[in-house]
């Protein structure tokens, strides 16, 4: 059929251009943090390109969301301006009959959005999160480059090495600052490396001084060792570690059952359903008057979106915190918004049609 077809052409490109213009956007801004992230010693280098595709891919559903809701808006809002929404609609077309058409091009976005919000939403959480904590947790002096001052995860002491190991276990030339509350000591030595005990790193230095001031009684203390051993990092990651309920499956989160659980869960499944009810909004939203065509809609529709995802993130805090059931906060938010977008729908065909017919019959 010449409507479905024309409909279906002029959305997908439209979809296309509005999601390459929106992933551009969030990889610049998340780029940028990124790149702040690895300023500030809380990534590595090395890691930046990898945290910037699981940034992406933990992104891509709302991305792809917004694409087809403003793809929607945008494609419909054109052929009133340009009157050709005026054709189909003398033709016996009303908006109901849009739903089926945008549907069909919807459908596997839709589904790429769940695929992707329950499942490979938390692995990539998950995938980011060890990334971060295992270099959090990395041992201080395996931060340190050669020639270069670094301070520890704790921001008390300072580190400088002269050269190191390829293996980032031994080093030659250590000097390390440190500030307790009352105290600063001086630490150098010929020779150092870690070792792990308990699951904890340790630096053993070998013929080295140790100078400690007690700047509350402005005291100094000069020490000399053949051997001295110093903790220089938190506890390694293990297995047992629990994460977060981010980076948790969706599996376990039904498992589990509990309020974080659950508050989790009710946010992932609110997505693609929050982008099936934008899709019908964002038919009823791009109708407007045959008259006065305008960018009314337009703001009215990213108005609507704001709301929307807002009412998500707020559904999934109050099953958190136990206001609100699993359930009925899933009913009470996507109900409502599909019930919403049918009503819409029905009043804002019955407008327009009243529209054209004072348009067609000059009254």
């Amino acid at each position: 059929m010449l409507f479905d077809t024309t409909l279906r052409r002029d959305l997908g490109r439209s979809f296309v251009a509005t999601l390459v213009v929106l992933l551009t956007i969030v990889l610049t801004m998340m780029l940028i943090r990124t790149l702040g992230l690895a300023a500030n010693a809380k990534l590595a280098p090395q890691d930046v390109a990898l945290m910037l595709g699981y940034t992406a891919l933990a992104h891509m559903p709302t991305v792809l969301a917004v694409a087809m809701f403003i793809a929607v808006v945008g494609t419909l809002g054109r052929m009133y301006r340009d009157s050709e929404m005026t054709v189909w609609l003398s033709s016996g077309v009303s908006l109901m009959q849009f739903a089926r058409p945008v549907l069909r091009l919807a459908w596997p976005v839709l589904l790429v959005v769940a695929v992707m919000a329950l499942f490979v939403y938390p692995w990539v959480n998950e995938r980011s999160g060890k990334l971060r904590d295992q270099f959090e947790r990395r041992s201080d002096l395996s931060r340190v480059s050669p020639g270069q001052f670094q301070t520890s995860s704790d921001g008390r002491r300072v580190f400088f090495i002269e050269r190191d190991s390829k293996d980032k276990t031994n080093a030659s030339q250590v000097f390390i600052y440190g500030q307790l509350k009352d105290t600063e000591s001086v630490t150098t030595a010929q020779a150092g490396r870690i070792e792990v005990h308990d699951d904890n790193r340790y630096l053993h230095l070998e013929d080295g001084q140790r100078n400690e001031i007690d700047t509350r009684k402005n005291e100094s203390t000069l020490a000399r060792f053949s051997r001295y051993e110093t903790a220089v990092g938190e506890r390694l990651v293990t297995s047992t570690d629990r994460p977060s309920a981010k980076a948790r499956s969706s599996i376990d989160l039904i498992a589990d059952a509990d309020r974080v659980s659950l508050g989790e869960l009710t946010w992932r499944i609110g997505l693609p359903l929050a982008a099936a009810n934008l899709v019908l909004l964002g038919i009823g939203l791009a109708a407007s008057s045959l008259r006065r065509a305008g960018n009314w809609n337009t703001l009215l529709a990213l108005l609507t979106f704001v709301v929307y995802y807002n009412l998500i993130n707020l559904s999934q805090a109050w099953v958190a915190g136990g206001t609100m059931r699993m359930g009925t906060a899933l009913l009470v938010i996507h109900g409502l918004a599909l019930m919403a977008a049918l009503i819409m729908l029905w009043s804002k065909d019955n407008l327009v049609r009243r529209s054209l017919w004072m348009r067609l019959t000059g009254g």
